[in-house]
């Protein structure tokens, strides 16, 4: 039976960070999406320093549930990947030290063609931050949405296996126009993390817009039943994009999940 895990995607409540952390446990929260270059750096997190968040965290009763590690390019560009690369590596460490074996982010662009040179790019550096995985504890979870889940899967398959895995954005996935339905039955085997947003076509607007959970076009007994077939032991991460009042519609959010696990 799938279980829920809550967890809530820091900046999204747009306070401090010893604030934001407290905010997320009263707001019922298990774990934490923390960025790894805003909130905390690799560089700064000695051990000391790393005992101390970690005391912290378990004073409140959350865990690590991912490092978000936003990096300027894809692995598909060429230029200074090499250091994005090592970065990526030095989150992936730091996720492991704090209990955590996830680090987010977009990968960048997938060509559907796989002989596009950037696929070969993509297809290498991703393997070399795969083969890092075995050694570090930690995996790289690519953002879903931007493509179809059909391109995410080939890319997926072109890798050496356990390369890579997959952090679900249903509500990415309509704000671009695609099936979030159809992407879950495809990647479901590779998700790691899913995230808890939802999006709906604005007529008056003419695109998808981001919406409250419960609001939008996202069939979540659907998703979350394909993510149960999957044994998913994940979390559910909770992120707002804009708006005001921040908390509160992160825990708006946060009692829709418990709701659907009632």
């Amino acid at each position: 039976m799938l279980q829920l895990k809550k967890s809530i995607r820091l900046e999204s409540l747009r306070l401090p960070f010893k604030k934001a952390l407290l905010t997320a446990a009263n707001l019922g929260a298990d774990g934490v999406e923390i960025n790894g270059r805003t909130e905390i750096r690799s560089a700064d997190m000695s051990r000391t320093a790393i005992r101390h968040l970690k005391k912290l965290l378990a004073d409140l009763n959350l865990q690590v549930s991912a490092i978000h590690f936003p990096t300027r390019r894809g692995f598909g560009i060429s230029d200074d990947l090499d250091r994005r690369i090592d970065a990526t590596k030095s989150a992936m460490t730091l996720a492991y030290e704090l209990g955590c074996n996830l680090v987010v982010n977009r990968i960048g662009r997938i060509p559907e063609d796989a002989e596009h040179p950037e696929f070969d790019v993509l297809v290498q550096a991703l393997s070399d931050i795969g083969n890092y995985s075995q050694k570090s504890g930690a995996w790289l979870a690519a953002r879903t949405g931007s493509e179809p889940g059909s391109t995410m899967k080939n890319l997926i398959e072109a890798l050496p296996i356990h390369s890579l895995v997959v952090d679900f954005d249903p509500g990415d996935f309509i704000i671009n126009g695609f099936s979030a339905t159809e992407a879950m039955q495809l990647l479901g085997s590779h998700v790691r993390s899913f995230r808890a947003r939802d999006a709906v076509q604005d007529l008056s607007l003419g695109r998808s817009v981001e919406v409250g959970l419960g609001q939008g076009s996202v069939d979540w007994p659907t998703l979350l039943g394909t993510l149960e077939e999957h044994n998913y032991s994940g979390y559910l991460t909770v992120e707002k994009d804009g708006g005001e009042n921040s908390t509160e519609a992160v825990g708006q959010a946060m009692d829709y999940l418990t709701q659907l696990f009632r």
